[in-house]
């Protein structure tokens, strides 16, 4: 087997594990789980922890939801646009949720190009929400790039954070971000208010 696919295979194995162990997964297990003799490892990474940091990265690769976001259809309406987006993220962000916090303490310890790696994905991530916001960045009251970050933070808060409710889907997070918890004065919900128009803000700077 070529060393890019017994590094592909080592990875492979070794995300489920972080998933059941967290940074406590031995490389005993990883090497069971990949059906290698423990000593393929260490042929293919320097130690350890080159190997869990390989595995993090990869599995917060934001790659197959950037592809998605851009599928979305751009006949939608933002708030269609912004709820499909949501949606995809909230099924990253779960699906990762249980590496969080090994991705945290392997933060501090992880090589440079893997921690660089990792923030290029946060910032991919959020310039193609972004781009998904822009054509309609005259309804806003807020830069689309500000925007997309709350809509990251409400997806993140929803996901990770101690009150998060994994009821709130894309739809309920976006409607929250537009509508917030009133009612309309007639007595109706905000649902189908517009958004209002953008007003000169010099509080974001253009952020």
């Amino acid at each position: 087997m070529a060393p890019e696919d017994r590094r592909a295979a080592l990875i492979a194995a070794t995300i489920p594990l972080l998933h059941e162990h967290g940074l406590d997964v031995s490389t005993k297990q990883i090497a069971q789980a990949a059906g290698v003799a423990e000593g393929t490892i260490f042929g293919v990474f320097p130690d350890k922890r080159s190997l869990l940091t390989a595995a993090i990265v990869h599995a917060f690769d934001p790659a197959p939801t950037l592809d998605a976001i851009a599928a979305i259809d751009p006949g939608l309406g933002l708030r269609a646009r912004l709820s499909a987006a949501a949606t995809l993220i909230i099924g990253r962000f779960a699906g990762n949720a249980r590496l969080m916090s090994a991705a945290r303490l392997a933060h501090h310890a992880a090589d440079p190009d893997g921690v660089a790696r990792m923030h290029q994905a946060r910032a991919d991530l959020l310039a193609a929400l972004t781009a998904l916001i822009e054509p309609d960045a005259a309804l806003l009251r807020r830069p689309p790039a500000a925007v997309a970050r709350l809509v990251l933070l409400f997806c993140g808060a929803n996901t990770y954070g101690p009150f998060g409710d994994r009821r709130y889907d894309g739809d309920e997070l976006v409607s929250l971000l537009f509508d917030g918890v009133l009612v309309a004065s007639d007595g109706a919900t905000t649902s189908a208010i517009p958004l209002i128009a953008a007003q000169p803000d010099q509080t974001d700077g253009g952020a």
